[in-house]
């Protein structure tokens, strides 16, 4: 194993990572910044109002992507790792 192929599957690896977070991060910035403009305008200050609602849309988002998130883990592993642990040419 070469240097430049530990090298690429790690940046695979490592897009994989950002594919698969990256709606359930985007969910918590989007709800974060609606819920703190909201207590902007309104001037409560109520911590269970930041966190509950923030958690709530990303567990509902983990569930509908979790589909697209198992795929993709899979296909990474079965197309890339899992050839080069049993010595197979990529």
């Amino acid at each position: 194993m070469t240097e430049e192929l530990i090298y690429d599957i790690l940046r695979q690896g490592l897009w994989i990572a950002v594919k698969i977070s990256a709606p359930v991060l985007t969910v918590a910035l989007v709800t974060g910044v609606a819920i703190g403009l909201f207590q902007a305008l309104t001037s409560v200050q109520e911590m269970t109002l930041t966190f509950v609602p923030k958690v709530a849309a990303m567990l509902i988002v983990f569930w509908v992507s979790m589909s697209f998130m198992t795929t993709t883990l899979v296909g990474f592993f079965t197309d890339t790792i899992v050839p080069q642990i049993i010595g197979g040419a990529r």
